[in-house]
């Protein structure tokens, strides 16, 4: 038996008194404000203490609650520095680790999937688990022929601790959402719940890391381990080296915080052009950067883990994201307007200023707009603080934005890489990934080749004529 269902009844018991926590402190606040200290620090206060009590109980359970603190933990940069400061360690404990399965469990599941003599698959077997995540561990081990190989153990009980979990955690959304400005909790625990049943589905996940393995053999930049073998709740595969992204965020030199975040962008939108896929887990814990490209040890290329949840898009990232950035570079208001009335953002019912909204998207696409920008969590709390003020007219207008389900799960791994590589402080050609994968980016000419392809050739031809 899995330690998830026996303590069904402690964690239930943890989260529970969440809540009750929450209101004690804001008490505690109303006090403090009584005796005369300022709105402001009380706020902070408050704050601080929320999220410490909020990650110290996520870190503490497996299931849907540490998967949804992985998922605000990469939202820690729009936090002010003095209330992320105190427990950015609990958010990077998050993304590493969680409380580990009893060794009989792991041997219980390996044989029950395996069979009895699942031990004769492996040279070696380490069975103190190497990591662990929200719903199974990976142990490190030498498979029968050779290779070193990672064994992903699916903890028992696993889907009811998710859903339980993340059942409770939607009943208090409202409670969480001040901790994170400008974020939604309840629409974000909702989509963690639809993706549980794919996320427990060993065998999809196989699928999707097949797929990216095969594409990115040989990459220069981009590696993804080989599926080794799979059965229920058991997944091998290939095991590689390399620096977690927490280490690099934490204490990573320059040139591997930018070759980081290049590569992570680079990923991003290289992956659904590539794959058809969109990986969508991108918190620090699933990246690793190996050194020793083909250009020598400094060269570092991005590993990239754990494909549990993934979106599938055929024609890669939808070409009206591409266009509408496109145009709003180009300060094309009414144009924008109309594309996102086509797509949904923009209710029927609703009317809004097109010149509105181009001023509510520049901001946020700013590093779109010069060749390299670097990412810091001054920017990205500047961003949170635009759209969650209820007084400014950017968060009066997002209000009144929709976000069609075609594009939630695009929308939160590009905010969620956003967030990452805002943690790295990286300094990232942006412009470069959207130009070569972002379909839609790069306008494209009555004839069918792009426009700046054509002004080449035309002023090619002149040159030609010129010389002649």
């Amino acid at each position: 038996m899995s330690d998830l269902p026996r303590k069904a009844v402690t964690r239930t018991a943890k989260l529970a008194a969440l809540p009750l926590g929450f209101a004690g402190r804001a008490t505690w606040g109303l006090g403090k404000r009584i005796v005369g200290e300022s709105a402001e620090l009380v706020g902070r206060e408050l704050q601080q203490r929320t999220a410490e009590q909020l990650f110290k109980v996520l870190g503490e359970l497996k299931g849907g609650a540490m998967k949804f603190g992985q998922a605000l933990s990469v939202f820690e940069s729009a936090l002010p520095e003095e209330v992320a400061g105190p427990y950015r360690v609990a958010l990077t404990k998050l993304q590493e680790a969680a409380p580990p399965m009893p060794t009989r469990t792991v041997h219980a599941v390996l044989e029950q999937r395996m069979g009895a003599d699942w031990r004769e698959y492996f040279e070696e077997f380490e069975d103190k688990p190497a990591a662990a995540a929200s719903i199974g561990q990976v142990h490190r081990a030498v498979w029968h022929d050779g290779r070193e190989v990672a064994v992903k153990v699916q903890y028992p009980g696993a889907g009811e601790a998710l859903l339980s979990d993340l059942g409770q955690l939607s009943r208090f959304a409202r409670l969480l959402g001040p901790l994170i400005p400008g974020m939604d909790i309840k629409p974000l625990i909702a989509e963690l719940k639809d993706r549980v049943s794919e996320e427990l589905d060993y065998g999809l996940e196989a699928e999707a890391q097949d797929a990216h393995a095969e594409e990115f053999t040989g990459d220069p930049d981009i590696v993804v381990p080989a599926v080794v073998h799979q059965r229920e709740q058991v997944l091998i595969t290939e095991w590689i080296d390399g620096v977690p992204l927490s280490e690099v965020i934490a204490d990573g030199t320059r040139e591997q915080r930018d070759r980081a975040g290049q590569l992570l962008a680079h990923f991003l939108f290289s992956g659904p052009a590539r794959t058809g896929l969109l990986h969508a887990d991108p918190h620090p814990g699933n990246f690793r950067l190996l050194p020793g490209g083909p250009d020598g040890e400094e060269d570092w290329r991005l590993g990239v883990l754990d494909f549990g949840t993934v979106d599938r898009l055929p024609g890669g990232l939808p070409a009206p994201i591409g266009t509408s950035l496109r145009m709003t570079l180009d300060d094309e208001a009414d144009a924008v307007y109309e594309l996102l009335c086509a797509e949904g953002f923009v209710k029927e019912s609703m009317e809004l200023e097109p010149e509105a909204v181009l001023d509510y998207l520049l901001p946020i696409i700013e590093p779109a707009r010069v060749d390299a920008f670097t990412f810091t969590r001054g920017w990205m709390r500047s961003q949170a603080a635009r759209i969650a003020d209820p007084r400014s007219p950017a968060y009066q207008l997002g209000k009144r934005l929709n976000l069609p389900p075609a594009y939630l799960l695009i929308h939160r791994v590009t905010l969620s890489t956003i967030g990452v590589l805002c943690q790295l402080g990286a300094t990232v050609r942006l412009r470069d990934e959207l130009e070569e994968w972002l379909p839609g980016f790069v306008a494209v000419a009555a004839d069918g080749g792009d426009e700046d392809a054509t002004d080449e050739e035309d002023t090619a031809d002149e040159e030609e004529a010129a010389e002649a």
